[in-house]
C-alpha cells in the first residue's frame, strides 16, 4: 500500500494512492490474478499546480484529426514519428466527422491540423492545414510535414 500526501491542502491532503488488489478479480468471478493499482486526485493534482505555479496548459503544434479505418491505425505510428522529433501532438480519440474533428482541432489552439485519411495512408501522405491560414493546405510526406511544422515553430 502507497499513498502521496501533500499539507498544502489542507485535511484533504492525499493526492494518490495504491497498493496490491491480487485478489479482487477472483472475487469478481475470474481466476486468481496477481495485481497493483492506483488512484490519483486529479482535481488535488491541478489544485497543487496552482499553488506552485505550474501551468497545465501546453501549447499544441498539430492536432491529428484521422478518417477510415486505415488512417485510424496509422495515426498512432504518425504521432509517435512526430513525438519522436519533439513535437507535441494531441490525435483525436474518438470517432467522428471530419467536420467534428476540425472543431475539436480548433478548440485545442493547434497551429496545425493534419488530416489522415485512407487515401494519405496509401500514399505515406498527410495533409497539413494552418489553422490561422497563413499557408495553403498542402499533401506532404510525413517527414516533410514534421519539417514543416518544426520550421514555424523555429520562427515563431
Amino acid at each position: 500500500v502507497f499513498e502521496f500526501v501533500t499539507d498544502r491542502l489542507g485535511a484533504q491532503g492525499t493526492i494518490a494512492g495504491g497498493g496490491r488488489y491480487d485478489s479482487l478479480v477472483e472475487r469478481i468471478g475470474g481466476q486468481s490474478t496477481p495485481a497493483c493499482g492506483f488512484g490519483i486526485g486529479l482535481e488535488r493534482v491541478l489544485l497543487l499546480m496552482q499553488e506552485f505555479g505550474v501551468e497545465a496548459h501546453q501549447h499544441v503544434d498539430a492536432y491529428l484529426v484521422n478518417l477510415g479505418e486505415l488512417a485510424e491505425q496509422q495515426a498512432f505510428k504518425l504521432a509517435e514519428t512526430l513525438r519522436d522529433a519533439g513535437i507535441n501532438v494531441v490525435m483525436n480519440a474518438e470517432s467522428g466527422s471530419f467536420k467534428s474533428q476540425m472543431k475539436k482541432a480548433d478548440r485545442s489552439e493547434a497551429r496545425f491540423a493534419l488530416i489522415l485519411g485512407d487515401d494519405e495512408c496509401r500514399d505515406n501522405k498527410v495533409s497539413i492545414k494552418h489553422m490561422a491560414g497563413a499557408l495553403e493546405q498542402q499533401t506532404l510526406s510525413w517527414n516533410e510535414a514534421r519539417d514543416l511544422i518544426l520550421a514555424h515553430r523555429a520562427n515563431d
